[in-house]
């Protein structure tokens, strides 16, 4: 009992005789706990900013170590516990030094699944989310499927917010619409995320994706009616643009014309330097694909007719090649024409307004009620600006003529045709004045071609906006019409049994709200407003479905952003790296802000575990 009691009395003492030991193990493990934070920030450091990490060799101080063990060496020189570290490396002092490849990759992964988890949470929270997917070949023609998961963060304490997050890549075997739907069903089955809790889904204009018998939505809708379609609407204002592009002969070869413009200087640096030393803004290159590009070529040629002319002139001048000499002499006469004038006033007048609209769908915090506004008033200005917009176009391309020097005069282009044999092959009467015949061909057709796609290829926006228009429009709805849609709503998100509200329920909560500030609030506002008044509990049905209303997502600008991010960090020199290391790279290179709020220690406790072992006798 007396060796008992001194037992107890030393250890609440400390002063048991393995006291000097435990100190060692406690110092060695705060040693190794304090190297690993530091190769812990240098990795999420050089992810952050897509530099590469490692070189041709795999060892200190050596000419292309990579930017890992510079960084090390670097902040050796500085930092103690380092500078220790490398020192005990040097001198061979140390067997695990934790600064291999293999060791980088393990780090890498256990940070990508701390900011994975992280995000779970947060959609776990939300219960309801949205799905944007899309695809893209990388540098090792591999295909990778970017997976965006949209959500609205209500918590307790914070006001709701629209949340994208980029949940990794996934490589793609095979684009079939059976493939692609079978592979996103596994990987949210690995994130223990229930399908039934998806209320959207948006995809870009591809077959394979939006296909109505075979495409991947249609086939998630058999699994999961609720989880509704909406397409791309930046990707769909791409092919509207497009369809007016090519409705028109003259608008065909206007662009064919700036695309000359960008060849010619493009491919000589004596060209180019012409062209700099003439215009502020250089000419672009046109693309069917690319969103930006066709209002930065109009502009460019918009607002420096007279320097791109002149350029081109010069051009025309200083070259010895004689097609070069043809080629600048045929585009100067373009630009300086009349003609050319008045196409470059119309596109870019049309592409403004269509440019804007674009640039505000890619918004992450865009929702269903305002781009399906914004897209009615891109129709409304459109239908407007044909009944002016060619008259105000001749206006300023007279006045642009008249400061370079050229006659205003619309010449009609005739070209010889086959004699016909019989009076009824004979074509119409074409129109005699050159001008009437511009308005009529090319501008009248484009601006109809644009109105009427628009209104056809957001035609299954607006019903899917139709079903939740409810929310904001009830204040102008009768009882009758208020519990009609109420109810029609809450059928389109039902599955059976299950429902996500009551219509009947929610009709009499919009009928019983008359709380709103303003008149034409958009659902992310009456969301607000709810939360901010604590009215999410006595409006409890109204709450989900505005939550569900905000979740629907409209572009996939975000997975067209994480695009961006795979062409930084899989480059040429970096072809061959693994799917789990592009994986954890892109996971903190895009979610940064996530990424920042991650603790050392969590990640550092994950690695130990990785690395424990357990010793058999």
């Amino acid at each position: 009992m007396t060796s008992w009691k001194e037992l107890e009395t030393r250890l609440e003492k400390g002063q048991t005789i393995d006291k000097m030991e435990m100190a060692l193990l406690q110092a060695e493990r705060r040693r190794w706990r304090d190297v690993l934070t530091r190769l812990v920030a240098i990795i999420q450091s050089l992810a952050e900013r897509n530099i590469p990490m490692r070189g041709s060799s795999d060892r200190l101080y050596q000419p292309n170590n990579g930017n890992f063990l510079k960084e090390v060496e670097l902040m050796a020189r500085f930092d103690p516990v380092l500078k220790q570290h490398v020192a005990d490396v040097e001198r061979g002092a140390r067997h695990a030094t934790y600064l291999s490849k293999d060791i980088q990759n393990e780090l890498i992964d256990c940070i990508g699944e701390k900011i994975v988890h992280y995000m779970l949470r947060e959609i776990k929270l939300a219960k309801y989310y949205s799905i944007i997917l899309d695809c893209t070949p990388d540098l090792s023609h591999v295909e990778q499927l970017s997976v965006i998961v949209r959500i609205v963060a209500a918590d307790d304490t914070d006001t709701p917010k629209i949340k994208e997050h980029f949940m990794g890549f996934l490589e793609v075997e095979s684009s079939t619409g059976e493939s692609l739907s079978n592979l996103i069903l596994k990987r949210l089955e690995e994130f223990n995320l229930p399908f039934e809790d998806c209320r959207g889904q948006s995809y870009d204009n591809g077959a394979n994706m939006k296909g109505k018998v075979k495409g991947v939505q249609a086939r998630l809708l058999k699994k999961n009616p609720r989880a509704l379609f909406v397409p791309c609407g930046a990707h769909t204002l791409n092919l509207v643009v497009a369809d007016a592009a090519k409705s028109s002969t003259d608008a065909l070869s206007y662009f064919g014309y700036l695309q000359r413009i960008f060849t010619l200087f493009s491919a000589s640096t004596q060209r180019w330097a012409i062209l700099k030393h003439h215009v502020q803004t250089t000419v672009k290159s046109w693309s069917d694909t690319r969103w930006e590009s066709r209002i930065s070529s109009v502009q460019a040629v918009r607002f420096q007719t007279a320097e791109v002319r002149d350029a081109l002139l010069e051009v025309r001048e200083k070259a010895t090649d004689s097609m070069v000499i043809t080629e600048a002499q045929s585009l100067a006469e373009e630009v300086g024409s009349y003609r050319f004038t008045i196409c470059s006033i119309v596109w870019y007048d049309m592409l403004a307004k269509i440019h804007h609209v674009s640039k505000a769908l890619q918004s992450v915090s865009m929702q269903l009620d305002v781009a399906l506004n914004l897209l009615r008033k891109t129709v409304d200005s459109l239908v407007s600006y044909r009944s002016t917009g060619f008259a105000s176009a001749q206006v300023s391309a007279r006045d642009l003529c008249e400061e370079i020097n050229v006659d205003t005069v619309l010449k009609q282009k005739r070209l010889r045709k086959t004699k016909r044999q019989f009076s009824y092959e004979s074509p119409d009467e074409p129109e005699g004045d050159a001008l009437k015949k511009l308005e009529i061909s090319f501008f009248n057709v484009i601006v109809d071609a644009s109105v009427t796609s628009l209104q056809e290829r957001f035609k299954l926006l607006g019903d899917v906006q139709d079903k939740f228009g409810v929310l904001i429009n009830f204040p102008n709805l009768t009882e009758e019409e208020l519990a009609q849609e109420c109810e029609t709503l809450s059928n389109t998100l039902s599955q059976g049994d299950h429902k996500d509200f009551d219509g009947r329920e929610l009709a009499l909560e919009l009928n019983n709200f008359q709380a709103l500030p303003k008149a034409g609030m958009t659902t992310m506002e009456i969301l607000n407003h709810l939360k901010e008044k604590k009215l999410e509990e006595v409006f409890p049905n109204m709450w989900v479905a505005l939550r569900i209303a905000v979740t629907l997502p409209v572009t996939v600008a975000s997975a067209e952003r994480s695009f961006s991010k795979l062409k930084l960090l899989k480059t040429y020199l970096r072809s061959t790296m693994s799917q789990e290391r592009l994986n954890g790279l892109a996971l903190m290179s895009v979610n940064q802000e996530v990424s920042s709020q991650i603790s050392f220690d969590d990640t550092i406790n994950t690695f130990a575990i990785r690395k424990s072992r357990i010793v058999k006798f």
